[in-house]
């Protein structure tokens, strides 16, 4: 029996490393194997941002691939969290009853959703504001270069 909690808390914890995907589908799923890719990425994003400074061109692009994955995964954890029982226990408990207690929202659940709202969405909007505004830096400093 696959528990909706469970799922939630892993989509948001463990998502960018693709453990609600394990969880939910089993080993053999592709994109859970494929979702430390653009983790990695992002991180490495950020060891260069560390060592070469904020202007450093290929961090504005590889940072928010950590940004988009862990607000995707976030958002992930939201869509289980609200799932009726019975749209949770058709599709990863075909052999439960609809109303069966592993699809039912607690408490936890609710937590879950909350959390992945909040840091889900401050996430997104950093990565967003973060490539932007390095981007139209950039710009400015290249108008400048040639004004001059």
């Amino acid at each position: 029996m696959k528990n909706k909690n469970i799922a939630a808390w892993l989509a948001f914890i463990g998502g960018p490393l693709g453990l609600h995907r394990f969880y939910l589908r089993g080993m053999g799923d592709m994109l859970g194997w494929l979702l430390p890719l653009p983790t990695a990425l992002g991180l490495y994003g950020i060891e260069r941002v560390q060592r070469n400074g904020v202007d450093d061109q290929w961090s504005w692009v590889l940072i928010p691939l950590l940004g988009f994955t862990i607000a995707g995964c976030a958002l992930n954890a939201i869509v289980y969290g609200l799932m009726t029982p019975e749209k949770w226990n058709t599709r990863f408990n075909p052999s439960a009853p609809p109303d069966a207690a592993a699809g039912r929202t607690n408490w936890f659940t609710i937590a879950a959703i909350a959390m992945a709202l909040l840091v889900g969405t401050t996430v997104l909007m950093s990565s967003i504001v973060f490539s932007f505004q390095r981007y139209f830096e950039y710009q400015i400093e290249e108008a400048r270069k040639i004004s001059q």
